[in-house]
């Protein structure tokens, strides 16, 4: 599992230190804050342990700075700069490893950048991971890896990824009961299963089969998480990461999103989500128990300075600052004032 990821002078934030939680961990923050870049970051240190990738090369995909020149991810400031990036893992015996990033904002390609640490048996020990992105890919999946492989397209590795992770076989064998019962839970939510033919998703339901680009886009995301809790890539030991799970899900849908999870986290898959969503944060405050790992991180600009800082707390009420909880107390108090001037009226 990872435990921590500390950035100096990289991407948006001059200096930060975040320690994950082992089971969940949600970032919340006002857009420009970082939360996205945190996810990407983790996810590729997690990435290269399966796929035996540059960790260089993975981040400048990942990122895809301008003309690709991965030193653009150095933090901007005039004169010359140097920047770091470094994630720490924990293994099962307990052996921590690291792994380091260094460039200057001079550095063009990743081949130049500087890779250190625990780089041998990081490589050595695998960890499965999966990034669900903001927009969805499942409907525009037909062709696009070949595509992604033989021509230059202006699209980050993250979504090709996703699709490869869509494409696996099957593990063989059945699930386990908590797997065939997270699978019906989205089963339920969704009223079918996803097949997948030609390198073309389907949702097969009680009228047959509907092809996903006639699927509304939320049901398409968890077409997907079902999909990876299908195929085995979600297990003990994996990494999910998801950003902004609330984007075209109706909220009627957030209590199933949410329990499952939990559940996985239960199950030892490690998550990571970033949201700007009331109800999501609430689903998980009310749906966690005491045994639950998880870890809120606030991620706010310094009023002086306008650097990145953050906070964490293990409890919903202790968020601070939470700009979603005070955005909702806002309207409910515009909406009393409101409702009081009509009465006066």
């Amino acid at each position: 599992m990872l435990t921590s990821i500390k950035f100096e002078k990289f991407t948006a934030f001059e200096k930060l230190n975040i320690n994950f939680s082992s089971g969940i961990n949600i970032f919340v923050g006002e857009n420009g804050t970082g939360k996205t870049h945190i996810l990407k970051a983790a996810y590729s240190a997690c990435d290269i342990a399966k796929s035996k990738g540059g960790f260089a090369e993975k981040i400048n995909n990942m990122f895809f700075p301008s003309e690709k020149q991965i030193g653009r991810l150095v933090n901007r400031a005039t004169g010359s700069r140097k920047g770091t990036l470094e994630v720490t893992r924990k293994l099962d015996d307990g052996k921590t490893l690291s792994i380091r990033l260094s460039l200057s904002n001079h550095t063009t390609k990743p081949e130049k950048a500087k890779v250190s640490g625990s780089t041998k048996v990081w490589m050595e020990t695998p960890m499965e991971a999966a990034f669900i992105p903001v927009k969805d890919m499942m409907a525009n999946a037909p062709g696009f890896r070949s595509l992604y492989e033989e021509r230059e397209i202006h699209f980050e590795e993250i979504y090709v990824d996703i699709i490869r992770k869509a494409f696996l076989p099957l593990l063989k064998g059945q699930p386990d009961k908590q797997r065939r019962q997270l699978l019906e839970s989205l089963q339920d939510a969704m009223e079918g299963k996803v097949v997948a033919k030609n390198e073309e998703f389907f949702l097969r339901n009680k009228q047959g089969l509907l092809e996903f680009t006639l699927l509304a886009e939320g049901f398409r995301k968890m077409g997907l998480l079902w999909i990876l809790i299908q195929n085995g890539t979600l297990l003990n030991g994996s990494a999910l990461f998801w950003d902004e799970p609330e984007t075209n899900l109706n909220p009627k849908l957030m209590k199933t999103v949410v329990g499952i999870l939990i559940e996985l986290q239960r199950m030892g898959v490690q998550i990571f989500i970033s949201t700007h969503d009331y109800i999501i944060l609430k689903e998980f405050d009310l749906q966690t128990s005491k045994n639950d790992e998880i870890i809120f991180h606030s991620l706010y600009r310094d009023a002086k300075n306008g650097e990145i800082l953050h906070a964490s707390t293990g409890q919903y009420n202790d968020i601070c600052p939470n700009a979603i909880d005070d955005t909702f107390g806002s309207i409910v108090d515009r909406e009393i004032s409101k409702s009081m001037g009509g009465l006066g009226r």
